[in-house]
C-alpha cells in the first residue's frame, strides 16, 4: 500500500489542478448522434474482464448510440500519467481499487464533482449507497466518484478447531475473543501446532485501519487536523492489539511463525492450510475457500467490537471500488450515462457483484433477489448494512496518514517504541505536516 500511495502521491502532486471545477455535457450524446467514449479500469482475471465487459455490452445496448472502448489492467500511477496530459488518448471513465486515492482525485479535480449530474438525474446518494461506501468516494463536500462493488471484513472461523476448544459460537466482543484466540492455540516448542489469531500487522489483513474500523475512529478532527493522539478509541485499540500479540506468545515468537505462512491471496494461506483458527478478511475469501476445499468446516460472523461498544457488533470496515469521470474529458455527458448505469441500476450491479464475489455497493442490489448468497456471504452484506460500519476518510495525500499509523503500529507491537502516547503525538505531527504539504 506504501509503494502504491506514494506512486499516487508523486503523480499527482506533480501538477496542481488535471481538470475542471464541474461536470458539463460537452458532447452530443442526448441528441442521439453517436460518441465513442474509453473506460479505464484495473481488472485483469478473466472472470473479472467477462464480467465487466457484460454490462458494458448490456449499457450499449441499452444506449446505442454510445460506443465504448474498454481497457484493463490499468494501475493509478498510468491514469494520473494520463489524466495530466489529457489529449485523445486519455480516458473518459475511470474506475481504481484505491479509494485512499480518492482526496488526490477530488482536490486536483483529475475527477469531476458528480453531485450537479445526480441531482439532474434526481438520484439521492444517501438512499442509493451505503453511508461507508458513500463516504470513501467523496472528499471536503466533492462527490468525484461514486462506488463499483465494495469489500467487507469480518472474520472467518475454523468450526472443527472451534469444537476441539469446546467453543460454541464466534466471539462478539474483544475480551471474548482474546479468550477464545488464546484456546485455539497450541504451542509446539517454540512455536505452535496451531494459533488462535496472527494479531501482527503484517499479517495479511490485520492492518490498523481495520481493527480501527471495529472502534469508529474518526482520524480528523473538525478542524481537518490528525486527531489520533486525541481520540481515545486509537491509543485504545493499538493497546487492545499489543495486548493480544503479548498473550499469544510475543512478537518475535509470533514474527517466526508468521514467516512459515505461504502467499496471502493462494491455497497456502494460513487460514486455509489450519495455521490459524482465525482470521480477518474480506468477502472474497469464501469463494477461494470454496475453491480451495480446506479439510475442514468454516464459517464466517461479524469481527467483534470492543467490550465497551458490545451495541455495534455487526459492524466491520468497507472499502472497494471507484469509479469517476476524467476532469479532462469532452465527452461528459455520454460519460455519466455510463457511470450512472454502472453503479446505479440494479440488476447490473447485481450481475456483476455474483460474478466477481464483490459485495453490492446499493441498497436496492444489497436487497435483490437475484444476488447469489449464502449464509457464510451474508456476513458481509449485513456488514455493508449496519449503519455503524465505517471507512477510512479521504486526504488529500491519499493514504499517507494510515501508512503513518500503521508505521507506528509496527514500532509499537515490536517494542521499538515504548511510549506509545509519545509516538501518537509525534505521528499526528506528522501526518498534519505530510497533509500541509501536499496542500
Amino acid at each position: 500500500m506504501a509503494a502504491a500511495t506514494g506512486t499516487a502521491v508523486l503523480a499527482l502532486l506533480a501538477t496542481a489542478c488535471t481538470g475542471s471545477d464541474g461536470a458539463g455535457g460537452t458532447d452530443d450524446s442526448a441528441s442521439g448522434k453517436d460518441v465513442t467514449i474509453t473506460f479505464w479500469h484495473g481488472w485483469s482475471q478473466d472472470n473479472e474482464v467477462k464480467a465487466i465487459d457484460a454490462n458494458i455490452a448490456a449499457f450499449e445496448k441499452a444506449h446505442p448510440n454510445i460506443h465504448v472502448k474498454t481497457v484493463g489492467n490499468i494501475a493509478d500511477d498510468k491514469v494520473n500519467q494520463a489524466l495530466r496530459a489529457g489529449g485523445d488518448d486519455a480516458p473518459d471513465v475511470v474506475s481504481s481499487f484505491t479509494t485512499n486515492n480518492v482526496g488526490m482525485f477530488c482536490s486536483t479535480k483529475a475527477f469531476v464533482d458528480l453531485q450537479p449530474l445526480l441531482r439532474k438525474s434526481g438520484i439521492d446518494p444517501a438512499r442509493t449507497f451505503p453511508a461507508a461506501m458513500l463516504n470513501y468516494t467523496r472528499f471536503q463536500g466533492d462527490q468525484c466518484s461514486l462506488p463499483l462493488l465494495g469489500d467487507a471484513y469480518g472474520l472467518y472461523y475454523n468450526k472443527k478447531a472451534f469444537a476441539a476448544a469446546g467453543i460454541t459460537a464466534p466471539p462478539r466482543t474483544f475480551s471474548e475473543f482474546a479468550e477464545d484466540a488464546r484456546k485455539l492455540t497450541i504451542a509446539d516448542g517454540d512455536s505452535y501446532r496451531q494459533l488462535g489469531f496472527m494479531p501482527l500487522y503484517h499479517g495479511y489483513e490485520s492492518t490498523t485501519e481495520h481493527f480501527l474500523g471495529q472502534y469508529g475512529a474518526t482520524y480528523f478532527g473538525a478542524d481537518g487536523k490528525s486527531n489520533i493522539a486525541t481520540d481515545p478509541k486509537v491509543a485504545a485499540m493499538l493497546d487492545w492489539q499489543k495486548g493480544l500479540v503479548d498473550q499469544l506468545g510475543g512478537y518475535a515468537r509470533l514474527e517466526k511463525y508468521r514467516a512459515t505462512f505461504g502467499e496471502e491471496f493462494s491455497a497456502k494461506n494460513p487460514f486455509h492450510t489450519g495455521q490459524v483458527a482465525m482470521a480477518i478478511d474480506g468477502e472474497w475469501r469464501t469463494a477461494s475457500l470454496a475453491e480451495n476445499k480446506p479439510d475442514f468446516d468454516w464459517a464466517t460472523a461479524p469481527f467483534p467490537v470492543p467490550d465497551d461498544q458490545a451495541g455495534t457488533y455487526g459492524r466491520g470496515y468497507q472499502t472497494g471500488t471507484i469509479i469517476g469521470i476524467a476532469g479532462t474529458s469532452k465527452k461528459q455527458a455520454a460519460s455519466w450515462e455510463l457511470v450512472k448505469y454502472l453503479t446505479t441500476d440494479t440488476d447490473a450491479v447485481v450481475a456483476f457483484a455474483n460474478a466477481i464475489h464483490n459485495v453490492p455497493s446499493t441498497f436496492d442490489a444489497l436487497n435483490s433477489p437475484k444476488l447469489v448468497s449464502d449464509p457464510n456471504f451474508k456476513t458481509f452484506l449485513d456488514v455493508a448494512r449496519n449503519p455503524d460500519s465505517g471507512t477510512t476518510p479521504a486526504s488529500v495525500n491519499g493514504g499517507g496518514y494510515i501508512v503513518s499509523l500503521q508505521n507506528l503500529g509496527y514500532d509499537y507491537e515490536s517494542g521499538k517504541q515504548p511510549d506509545l502516547h509519545a509516538g501518537l503525538a509525534a505521528t499526528a505531527k506528522q501526518i498534519d505536516t505530510d497533509i500541509a504539504q501536499a496542500k
